[in-house]
């Protein structure tokens, strides 16, 4: 690993609107989910018995990749996950997480860290996505949901796409 690669800038955006109210509730009311409570690791509900190929195509569109494993997360007032516990990847791929939840929480962010520094916060916004570029030195967590926010549900899919193998310069790129 070069100095370079250390201090290169990650690529990440977030951009409104790819999943419809209406959608993201079809998809909810679709969802399975598991109770997560190693307190040392998080505090959340998950789903990784995900089946939804019109909204994969969807991420396949806006990451132009295909879509290689997902999982739901379910985070209600108290719950969080921690970045240290975000398994490292071996891979480069590209992360799209998309907010399903019905209303915004303040506060409940997605962050996105590389060597432990925040350089992406996805805020609750529903309908939302963010697409991160994750690479072995980029982790992620969920922040602790307020527990004033009584009755608060935040519900977003996490997907991994693989990253496309990028061509060759052609004689348009240089120009001609």
């Amino acid at each position: 690993m070069s100095l370079a690669d250390v201090l290169a800038p990650r690529s990440a955006l977030t951009v409104p609107d790819v999943v419809a109210r209406a959608e993201a509730a079809a998809i909810r009311a679709r969802l399975r989910w598991t109770p997560y409570a190693l307190l040392d690791r998080g505090r959340y509900a998950f789903c990784d018995d995900l089946d939804e190929p019109a909204l994969y195509a969807t991420l396949a569109r806006l990451a132009g990749g295909a879509v290689t494993s997902a999982r739901a997360y379910r985070l209600g007032p108290g719950d969080y996950t921690l970045a240290r516990h975000d398994p490292p990847l071996a891979e480069r791929c590209v992360e799209i997480a998309v907010d399903l939840s019905a209303a915004s929480v303040p506060g409940a962010e997605l962050h996105y860290r590389q060597r432990g520094q925040v350089f992406h916060r996805f805020p609750c916004v529903p309908g939302a996505a963010a697409i991160v570029e994750r690479t072995p030195t980029v982790t992620s967590n969920h922040t602790y949901v307020s527990k004033l926010h009584a009755g608060a549900e935040i519900v977003r899919l996490v997907a991994r796409l693989a990253v496309p193998a990028s061509r060759g310069p052609t004689s348009r790129d240089a120009g001609g």
